[in-house]
Formats: structure tokens, C-alpha cells, sequence
């Protein structure tokens, strides 16, 4: 993905009919091979679209289960419900994203008291270890804002067990440069790779793996293939999935943000006025942020259209004294910076799939068929 990825909901549907007319059919064969930035991808590469909701996950699972047929996109539908998964696991384990959150800024509080630390993080993030693969990957990252999904592995496990990083600094950079950066995917990815996750599984990257997976371009050397995992002093809690709002009945200010803009099938009506909050990760690349105004538009200008009401700024008195409803916003930015007044109304493909979601992601994909046929997917 090397090229400028527009961000509007027209560039995913073409990208989603392109992946199933060319590629879904070796998605399954194919999915793990990274053959290089400048190559045809071997993953669908729709998760920029599906993480800001420019496509939703019903959707593309309907149009899958439609051109593959339901064993055809057995694997590719299940790679989609890990998305569903980290979320719901996100939202009923929410002290997990707080608490990166406040690793990553004490590990950038050690990097400015710490030189040794200092220096070896700015060799990680400006690639130059001298581990081929890794600083391939880290250049490529600030570069084109874009990892391979396997990569993304291999990447976070050499810097956890073999560069002795601090994993929060790993996924804050991840999030800064990711076009399809998402907490919940990206946060419990790192922390499933380090081992706590899934308490004493660790993913470990090995140079016979990366080399066989990348077309023999890279011979990782100096490799920890042999590391304990990491652990925590506490159990992240679990807490019970809050509850959604009703939409109400009546006229509505509508309240856009980025993780979710697939206003065409949001479960509302009356909508007389529409405005958008625009929150970026923390510390996010030019490229991602101009990414995320680009969503955000695109968002606002097929609401204006749907509801044939007018796009507003967001600013005292801006809803007119309507109540104001915005699609549920999982933990992450956009949901910290939300009015506390805001009605939040969530999708059915959430509210069936999120309770599933709150141990192992075994539970949750033994009830796929449950979710889809609950959300009228055939």
C-alpha cells in the first residue's frame, strides 16, 4: 500500500469489490506472505475503511459469504470477527486501554531520564538496529503509514524480546503511523504478542519463518527465539458491556466521529442537523490525520445527503436544542472526547457480538452463525 489511500466510503467499496473479484479466492492460501511494499497485497487491505466504519463489518461480510460462498470465505470472515473481537474485549476490559495509555507516556517520561533507553528506541523507530527485516518494516511504517498484517507480528515480537523495549512504546508508535491505527486491535494485538493477552502465550518471532514468508528477502539475524513472556502484577478487570441508548423518537442532532461512518444503514431517522468530531491518536502522522479529515468529510457529506440536513460546526449551541445521537464509540479517542449528553446507539452486529467477546475469541467465533443470521446476513 505504498500508494495514497483515499479515505472516502466510494474508495472501500471499490477496494471491497476489487479484493473479492481478484484476490479473496487465495486469501486463505496467501493471507501470511508479505512480498514487499511495492507489491500486490496478499490481505484484503480494508481495514482503514472498517476501522473509521467507512464499511461496515455486516457489510463486507454479506458481499463475502455472497461472491465466495460460505466455505469459500470461511477464513476471511473469521479474520474479520478478530476485529469484532478485540472490540467487545476492549469495551468489557476497558482498564486496559487506560492503562497503556499511561505506560506509554512513562515510557516516553524514561525515554528523556534514560539515554540508554533513549537510544535504543530512536534506532528502533528511524531503523536502524541492524536487523535487516526490522528496519525494513520500522522505514516502511513512517514511510507509507502501512504494515503487513503478519509483519505487524514479527515486528512487535523482535521488539518486545529482542530489542527489550517497553511494549507500550511499541503500540503508541504503531498507533502515531497506522492509516488503519485502531486501540482496540492494535492495543491487545501488542499485548496478545507479549504474552498477556492469553497469560503465557507469547508470539515469537523466528528468522526460518520470516524468511520463508517474505520470499527469502530478509535473513534476520541475532533473533531471541527463546523468551518468556512478559506478565503484569493484575489481571485487567472485566466489567459488564454498558448499556446502549434508544435513538429517540422525534427531530435529532447528529453527532459523527471516526469510528463509524457508514451512515447509510445507522438505525435513525429525523436527523435535521449533522457535525463531526474530529480526534486523532495521540502524537498521529500528518498522513493519518489528513486521512481522518478526509473520513470525516466524506461522512458528514453522505449524512447531509441522506437526511437532507445541513453540516454544522461543532460549538456551543450547535444541536439547537435537539437531542444529540452519535453512533457508539468503542473505547479509544473519539469516545474520551464524546459530550456526556450524547445518546450512543449501537449496531446490532455489536450488541449480538460484543457479550461473546469478553475471554477467549474461541467463544465468539463458535457463535458466527448465531451473529450473522441475528443480523440478517445469508
Amino acid at each position: 500500500m505504498t500508494e495514497r489511500t483515499s479515505l472516502t466510503r466510494k474508495a472501500g467499496l471499490e477496494r471491497l469489490a476489487a479484493f473479492l473479484r481478484e484476490d479473496a479466492a487465495d486469501y486463505a492460501a496467501m493471507r501470511n506472505t508479505d512480498h514487499g511494499p511495492d507489491a500486490r497485497p496478499t490481505t484484503s487491505a480494508l481495514s482503514p475503511f472498517l476501522r473509521r466504519r467507512l464499511l461496515d463489518e455486516r457489510e463486507v461480510v454479506a458481499a463475502a459469504r455472497a461472491k465466495l460462498g460460505e466455505r469459500g470465505a470461511e477464513k476471511f470472515v473469521s479474520e474479520v470477527f478478530w476485529r469484532t473481537y478485540f472490540k467487545g474485549y476492549l469495551e468489557t476490559h476497558p482498564g486496559i486501554w487506560s492503562d497503556c495509555l499511561a505506560l506509554a507516556r512513562a515510557g516516553h517520561d524514561r525515554l528523556d531520564a534514560e539515554p540508554g533507553l533513549r537510544r535504543a528506541y530512536a534506532a528502533a523507530t528511524d531503523g536502524r538496529t541492524g536487523i535487516d527485516c526490522f528496519d525494513a518494516w520500522s522505514r516502511e511504517l513512517v514511510e507509507t503509514n502501512w504494515l503487513h498484517n503478519h509483519t505487524r507480528m514479527w515486528f512487535a515480537s523482535i521488539w518486545i524480546f529482542t530489542l527489550r523495549l517497553p511494549w507500550a512504546l511499541g503500540a503508541d508508535f504503531f498507533m502515531r503511523h497506522l492509516l488503519d491505527g485502531d486501540p482496540a486491535s492494535n492495543t491487545l494485538s501488542w499485548r496478545w504478542v507479549a504474552g498477556l493477552h492469553t497469560r503465557g502465550k507469547h508470539y515469537v518471532a523466528r528468522a526460518e519463518n520470516i524468511r520463508r514468508y517474505t520470499d527469502g528477502r530478509f535473513d534476520a539475524k541475532d533473533l531471541d527465539e527463546n523468551p518468556t513472556s512478559l506478565e503484569e502484577d493484575r489481571t485487567p478487570a472485566e466489567v459488564p458491556l454498558p448499556a446502549a441508548h434508544k435513538a429517540p423518537a422525534g427531530e435529532v442532532a447528529l453527532l459523527l466521529h471516526l469510528d463509524d461512518l457508514t451512515v447509510e444503514t445507522l438505525p435513525l431517522d429525523g436527523v435535521r442537523r449533522v457535525a463531526g468530531l474530529l480526534v486523532h491518536a495521540e502524537g498521529a502522522a500528518d498522513r493519518v490525520k489528513a486521512a481522518d479529515r478526509e473520513a470525516l468529510n466524506d461522512g458528514l457529506k453522505r449524512a447531509a445527503a441522506r437526511f437532507g440536513c445541513p453540516v454544522v460546526a461543532l460549538e456551543d449551541g450547535w444541536a439547537a436544542d435537539l437531542p444529540v445521537v452519535t453512533p457508539w464509540a468503542p473505547g479509544g479517542p473519539s469516545a474520551a472526547a464524546l459530550p456526556s449528553d450524547c445518546l450512543r446507539v449501537r449496531r446490532p452486529w455489536d450488541e449480538v457480538a460484543w457479550p461473546r467477546a469478553t475471554r477467549g475469541y474461541s467463544r465468539l467465533r463458535s457463535a458466527i452463525p448465531d451473529v450473522l443470521d441475528t443480523c440478517g446476513v445469508p
